[in-house]
């Protein structure tokens, strides 16, 4: 992973690595990538039905949709991965009646057991089906109520460690399970993960500099540019930009030790899609924001412009024979130069290897560690959610009365 940026801020970070080598006794998502892979491998292998329905939400699906999303057109899949997120009864439908339910597993995960949407979802289900343990898997708390349903109907269970939050549970078997069922190498995205892991806390190399130095500046900043982009050069990485606000916003959006409101707005866009839309505000807009360009150095695709003249249209022959991975990083490149030219717009770049297993876990590793270190800068908790509980407990009082 290659690494560039136009800022640098130059204060010791001793005491905030220490906080964060503490902090890894604790918190389980940072030992995650040194776990036995070994039960999951065998359950995967032992399943026989085409369609894979995960139904779940937020940090239940969204880094697992991340990676897929970044994979699955590299990959020759024999089983199709279908996410049930939402109690959009539109998007219930049209997604159940696109597969066939008598060849289908479903895997229901919910950390917490109670999760109102991937429940209702789950007995809308029961009503289509027969689930059983032949059908049906469950990842969750080891004594979460979904736990309990599961070993009175005999089904098998995959726990969710309790010092891992939904947010951070990619790489759990939230993530790595339904992955290895559909045929993604769940070992080489903990060797990705594995080798930030090494290079922030062991080698401390340069990872380990960018992201402390990264994390410092994103906030002594933040109320100069409070707002976050990630700017991603590959439709590939839709998934990605999805986990990464919910990883931001529900982790950074806090109240301080000091009873001070915090937060960074984190923002997700396309290359080069929208670079005909919000690159205008980035350009030209209020100085309100950083950003980070994403870019892909092997897109393992050789599709090329065609060398075709079309009438009218002459002056565009410059683009024959271009291969359309050269042309996406030259739009990168345009843009990254068009934003460090003006000077005033806190921009690095983050350039991914290739489109495979370790590379899409590196970053989205990567992505935790930085927002664990945020929280430290910001003295928050990074791992509860109080804001998103309250709004719950309205719900759950809504509903039954």
């Amino acid at each position: 992973m290659q690494y560039t940026h136009n800022f640098n801020p130059t204060i010791s970070d001793e005491d905030i690595f220490s906080e964060i080598v503490r902090e890894k006794e604790d918190i389980g998502y940072y030992n995650l990538p040194f776990q036995d892979t070994a039960p999951l491998k065998e359950y995967a292998k032992s399943v026989k039905q085409s369609n894979i329905v995960v139904i779940g939400i937020g940090g239940s699906t969204l880094g697992t949709y991340a990676i897929y999303k970044y994979l699955k057109h590299s990959r020759k899949l024999d089983k199709k991965l279908i996410f049930l997120e939402t109690t959009d009864p539109i998007d219930i439908q049209s997604k159940i009646q696109s597969i066939d339910l008598q060849d289908t597993l479903f895997i229901v995960i919910s950390k917490s057991g109670t999760t109102v949407e991937t429940v209702s979802i789950f007995k809308y289900i029961n009503s289509l089906v027969v689930c059983d343990k032949t059908n049906t898997v469950i990842v969750t708390e080891n004594d979460s109520k979904l736990n309990r349903y599961a070993q009175i109907n005999g089904m098998q269970v995959f726990e969710i460690p309790k010092n891992v939050g939904g947010r951070f549970s990619v790489f759990s078997a939230v993530g790595l399970l339904p992955l290895a069922i559909v045929g993604i190498d769940i070992d080489e995205l903990l060797k990705g993960a594995k080798k930030l892991h090494d290079a922030f806390f062991i080698k401390k190399d340069d990872v380990q500099e960018r992201l402390l130095k990264k994390a410092r500046f994103l906030v002594e900043y933040k109320n100069s540019f409070n707002i976050n982009v990630v700017f991603s050069y590959s439709s590939r990485l839709e998934g990605f930009n999805k986990w990464y606000i919910q990883l931001w916003g529900e982790s950074l959006g806090k109240i301080d030790i000091n009873n001070t409101r915090q937060g960074l707005t984190p923002i997700g866009i396309i290359g080069p899609i929208d670079q005909h839309s919000f690159l205008q505000l980035i350009i030209e807009g209020r100085r309100d924001k950083t950003v980070t360009v994403i870019k892909v150095e092997n897109f393992d695709n050789d599709l090329k412009i065609p060398a075709i003249t079309l009438e009218g249209l002459e002056e565009l022959d410059y683009l024959n024979d271009l291969e359309f991975s050269s042309l996406i990083k030259s739009q990168a490149d345009a843009t990254i130069e068009a934003i460090q030219n003006l000077n005033d717009i806190p921009c690095d770049v983050i350039t991914i290897d290739g489109v495979c297993e370790s590379a899409i876990a590196s970053l989205m590793y990567e992505y935790e560690l930085l927002t664990s270190l945020c929280g430290k800068f910001m003295y928050i908790n990074t791992y509860d959610q109080p804001g998103v509980e309250s709004g719950k407990i309205i719900l759950k009082k809504k509903l039954q009365s």
